[in-house]
């Protein structure tokens, strides 16, 4: 009898162990178990397009995710990251505002707003990649590295070059990662100064209208041999929040295409969808 009891009890035992693990391979990495999940199904709105959307709402502690497997993939960042690039070079004080200016070398880009000197906040809001790789440079290596470890950004991987890492290349972040990341950037619980996260949140503000203030920043990537202006994007995003009175709304979406379909996956067209579902669903 005894004998009976104690095998029930490690058969239950296991099977609750089991239970347990296997739920946790459904809780997406980087989400407090606190924080409540809802899955919902928005796959019409990536139509050819493998893709993820993530919205995390403040006041309710809450998450909504669309395909929680590629909300967990990581990617590269691309002109995302500009946000936290922004941040290490105030701290650093290679920047000192947002209107410290990098001089254009004369080299004709197809993209025209590109085709002159920059400050900080043009920079942003023309995506201008060269701004960025001089502010890279000058910030070097080891202290990037060391704020890119501080921040926890994604897999904190800047082997592919100082002036390249975000671009398609070694750098790679989640959608859930973003989300989490521009979390803390709100908060001022980043490893910057209250000083330098105002500047760049006022930077990254999109539109405000009718009390909404809509901030972010779209990236876009293609293959690395190929990563120009002109080239068909196959990894696009669109990152940031929304501010409505006391409610705060983060969000990402992430979008991939196979480089032998037609279809451009950027960060115009991520941005074109994320806009949509914030519409349709009266955040905006």
């Amino acid at each position: 009898m005894i004998r009976k009891i104690m095998l029930t009890f490690l058969f239950l035992t296991f099977l609750g162990a089991t239970i347990g693990c296997s739920s946790a391979t459904n809780t997406p990495k980087k989400i407090n178990s606190a924080e409540k999940v809802l899955n919902e199904d928005l796959s019409k709105y990536f139509t050819g397009y493998e893709g993820s959307f993530v919205l995390f709402d403040k006041n309710k502690n809450e998450y909504t995710i669309f395909n929680q497997p590629k909300s967990q993939k990581q990617v590269p960042p691309c002109s995302t990251f500009k946000i936290i690039n922004s941040l290490i070079g105030l701290e650093t004080k290679v920047l000192e505002d947002e209107s410290t200016s990098f001089k254009w070398d004369g080299t004709d880009y197809s993209i025209e707003s590109w085709n002159k000197d920059q400050t900080l906040k043009s920079a942003v809001s023309n995506s201008v990649v060269w701004y960025f790789q001089i502010l890279a440079s000058k910030i070097g290596e080891d202290k990037m590295q060391d704020y890119i470890n501080r921040t926890d950004y994604g897999n904190k991987d800047i082997s592919g070059g100082i002036t390249k890492f975000w671009l398609q290349s070694s750098l790679k972040i989640s959608p859930i990662e973003q989300v989490n990341i521009l979390r803390k950037f709100y908060d001022y619980q980043l490893p910057f100064s209250k000083r330098n996260i105002d500047i760049v949140k006022d930077v990254i503000v999109l539109t405000t209208e009718n009390g909404i203030k809509l901030s972010g920043k779209t990236g876009s990537g293609s293959k690395p041999e190929n990563n120009a202006p002109e080239s068909k994007y196959i990894n696009g995003w669109f990152v940031g929040y929304i501010e409505n009175n006391e409610e705060v709304y983060f969000f990402a979406t992430n979008i991939e295409a196979d480089e032998a379909t037609e279809k451009s996956a950027g960060g115009q067209e991520a941005k074109e969808i994320t806009l949509k579902i914030l519409k349709d669903k009266n955040y905006l």
